[in-house]
């Protein structure tokens, strides 16, 4: 495939990503931060929120099987994943933790293992769709082109 069509695919993955809600202007802010010195900023960035998010999702499911659930730490994980996921601009992720937040304080056990399931929902999701994209972006330099600018 040659360059311009693997350019041309990129933009409509990442176009599409923030027409659908998965990301937002935080994550454009993030790309602003890559330059030649440091090219692998975002994949680099967005591993470690893969990496914080699988050890948070392990710890609310923990937690949310415990005989007697402790609420506030159920909220201090998703208050956690919340603030990783806004920092990336993984907008469907930190839209669902708010709600989760909202059942946390309400202690509502049913509302929390219904946004759990969402928010793995969401970040399975994102994840996925941000790994296509690193892939193209790698074809792309493999082939010798440059990302385009957004």
């Amino acid at each position: 495939m040659d360059v311009r069509q693997l350019q041309r695919q990129w933009i409509d993955l990442i176009s599409a990503l923030f027409r659908e809600g998965f990301l937002d202007a935080q994550f454009t802010q993030l790309q602003q931060l890559q330059d030649e010195s440091n090219p692998d900023f975002v994949v680099e960035v967005v591993t470690l929120f893969f990496e914080d998010s699988e050890r948070l999702l392990n710890d609310l499911c923990n937690v949310l099987s415990q005989q007697v659930v402790d609420f506030n730490r159920v909220d201090a994980h998703v208050h956690q994943l919340k603030g990783s996921s806004a920092s990336i601009g993984a907008q469907r992720v930190k839209n669902v933790c708010i709600s989760f937040r909202n059942c946390c304080e309400e202690r509502n056990l049913e509302g929390c293992f219904g946004c759990l399931q969402q928010v793995k929902q969401e970040y399975s999701l994102v994840k996925g769709k941000l790994e296509a994209l690193f892939g193209l972006e790698q074809q792309i330099v493999a082939a010798g082109g440059s990302l385009p600018m957004m």
